[in-house]
């Protein structure tokens, strides 16, 4: 991989056969327009005829069934591809097969009619309705003239009437707040019964997650993930789109001003392949993640230049239509590329990847808007070497224009409820690491080891521990910090230094006596067994292609042993997945310092990775000069340095 790939030719796509060709005039970078939008638009709403129920009220689509059983996915089904119908009918101004409109119309009557036999569940309180409900709320908004006015008085009656079952619930204490504040909305703008004290008091909730920096956290604790952007940010702006002039223009501005402000940020979370990092829960709504980057330009709150705009969005949506996304019957599945669970959660259903539909929020745009006229323009990640430090979520980017990589380096979402729930974290938050070219091993017996990107203490019987609650101490410049407590009594605190692909973990480990100590590199994933290799304080694995995952011990590590963790079907970028790592027997006194640098490149510029070019390229020297205190100087091979001081008892970082 001497320079990143980008896109595939047009016959890498066979799932898509009625793409029009390329316009690399316009879009010199993915070589698609809005009529490519449209095309994967109409792919996706054909392909769900064949599983509608006769009245079109539900898509039973073939699958694993939520915890909120079928009837509930039915509705899924219906209210998520008609988010994306209405986006395509209003986008057309109307013109598009009458046979659309027809379809959902008529879910609309069969649904609502609770004698019928495909009438939706109830709105009831904390309900996977409620979720459903936005999504048909904001589709009759953007397509009103086509359908809700065209409705019989009879039908628009008994939508409002469903819809209308939201007032006086309780929902979840999350986004789930904002479907409540769409859905009642809606039905002001139509005279129907509504509660402005829970409109208000939804948009009065969110206030209390706002960290700043654009950010929102999911609810309380430290929830940071694409929800910020796909809910936290985008519904604020549809409420404001269905509120017209009842919408407090200080609240709308205020919303514009964080959209502005974390679009800055968000750009950079899209490698130069369109690849979304892979982080977070919901991950099967794949593409969603383009979602406020077209919210930016509806509502005139980005900072990115319409050309990239597009380019971002467009390798995003073309990034998975590579990977076999939507499959051969033109279905998007619950998993990232091919089916794969472990991206999924209880209430996950054959429909909810069709949430993924909030991608085509551009169609909204008019065909003459400058983010679909534009030429393209590359993302910053395309031109070069970035470094973002986030304090809010406490993470830091890193990126590299040689092989398009995107990484985050993980010291503050852990997405846990406040002390004192229990911490039961997963591969998805507990991470140090995630990627646009690597995700987490995922399966029931990969999450048990927990080998990748991960320090564990590991007990008598190899037991390995979890990272828990994440404790975050800073995020400034190349680095951030922060400590957990793996077991009773022990305690790590890491603080990570980036510098274009490398990433150097020092790690201050207390209380360890009696365990041995393990940490793992990138989990290197394909449809075949990556190369592996390991020696003396190192180790690797490498891709056909030369992406390459090592880990190499610069200090403290000089008894450790390595070696190279395989998994099967535990990852969802490939069948085949291998982690390097090393293992500690254990620490004297059971404390100690440790310094770790870990890879994922895939620039074989100056040659293959090798334990000999890492050990070059990088290096660590330790001072300690009082018992309370080490000094770490970490150097890089284009003379870049960067010093981390390790000081008192608990170890705590000078990150200035």
């Amino acid at each position: 991989m001497t320079a990143p790939r980008l896109f595939l030719p047009r016959d890498a796509m066979p799932n898509l056969p009625d793409l029009p060709p390329e316009d690399r005039l316009r879009s010199p970078v993915t070589g698609w327009t809005r009529a490519h939008w449209e095309t994967v638009a109409d792919r996706l709403l054909d392909a769900l005829v064949p599983y509608a129920t006769p009245g079109y009220a539900q898509y039973r689509l073939p699958g694993r069934a939520s915890h909120s059983g079928p009837l509930s996915d039915g509705l899924e089904g219906y209210a998520r591809s008609f988010l994306l119908a209405a986006f395509r009918i209003a986008g057309a101004g109307g013109q598009v097969d009458p046979s659309l409109i027809e379809r959902y119309a008529a879910g609309l009557a069969a649904g609502t009619d609770p004698h019928g036999p495909e009438a939706w569940p109830p709105i009831e309180d904390r309900a996977q309705p409620m979720v459903e409900a936005a999504s048909i709320a904001i589709a009759l908004h953007e397509t009103r003239p086509w359908l809700w006015d065209r409705l019989d008085d009879a039908v628009r009656a008994r939508v409002a009437d469903w819809l209308g079952g939201f007032v006086g619930k309780q929902t979840n204490d999350s986004n789930w707040r904002l479907f409540q504040v769409v859905t009642e909305e809606f039905l002001a703008s139509v005279g129907a019964p509504h509660s402005r004290a829970e409109i208000d008091g939804g948009l009065d909730r969110i206030e209390d997650w706002y960290r700043g920096g654009g950010w929102y956290s999911d609810g309380d604790g430290r929830k940071f993930d694409y929800y910020n952007g796909w809910a936290m940010h985008l519904y604020p702006l549809l409420w404001a789109r269905i509120a017209g002039p009842r919408a407090d223009p200080s609240r709308v501005a205020t919303y514009r001003a964080r959209l502005r402000e974390f679009l800055a940020t968000h750009q950079y979370f899209f490698g130069s392949d369109g690849a979304p990092v892979h982080q977070g829960r919901s991950l099967t709504y794949r593409f969603a993640t383009a979602a406020p980057l077209w919210a930016g330009a509806l509502a005139d709150a980005t900072p990115l230049p319409p050309g990239r705009t597009r380019r971002i969005a467009s390798g995003a949506l073309r990034h998975f239509a590579e990977r076999g996304v939507p499959d051969e019957r033109g279905l998007l599945t619950l998993g990232w590329y091919g089916e794969f669970e472990p991206v999924t959660q209880r209430y996950s259903g054959p429909a909810s990847p069709y949430w993924a539909s909030k991608a085509f929020l551009g169609l909204l745009l008019p065909e003459d808007h400058p983010a679909w006229t534009a030429v393209e323009e590359p993302s910053p990640v395309d031109t070069a070497d970035a470094c973002l430090a986030l304090p809010e979520p406490g993470w830091l980017l890193h990126s590299t224009a040689a092989d398009g990589i995107v990484r985050l380096v993980n010291h503050g979402s852990d997405r846990l409820r406040p002390l004192p729930a229990k911490a039961e974290d997963n591969p998805h938050y507990a991470k140090f690491g995630y990627a646009t070219a690597a995700a987490p091993d995922a399966g029931d017996a990969a999450w048990a080891a927990g080998v990748d990107n991960h320090i564990a203490l590991i007990d008598a019987d190899g037991t390995a521990s979890r990272r828990g609650r994440i404790h975050p101490l800073g995020a400034a410049g190349r680095r951030a910090a922060s400590w957990h407590a793996p077991a009773e009594g022990s305690r790590i605190e890491t603080t990570s230094v980036v510098h274009g692909p490398w990433e150097v973990r020092v790690h201050h480990v207390q209380g360890a006596t009696g365990a041995g100590i393990r940490e793992g590199g990138w989990a290197l994933a394909d449809d075949e067994p990556p190369i592996t290799a390991s020696g003396p304080g190192w180790g690797l694995a490498r891709r056909a292609d030369g992406l390459t995952s090592a880990i190499v011990g610069l200090h403290g590590w000089d008894a450790a042993t390595s070696a190279v963790a395989h998994e099967t079907d535990a990852n969802a970028c490939g069948r085949h997945s291998a982690t390097p790592y090393l293992t500690l027997p254990d620490l004297a006194d059971g404390s100690g310092l440790l310094v770790t640098l870990v890879v994922l490149t895939g620039d074989d510029t100056d040659g293959p990775c090798t334990a000999e070019s890492l050990r070059a390229a990088v290096t660590a020297q330790v001072t300690e000069d009082d018992v309370d205190r080490a000094v770490v100087v970490v150097r890089f091979g284009d003379g870049t340095e960067e010093e981390v001081v390790v000081q008192g008892p608990t170890g705590n970082r000078d990150l200035s």
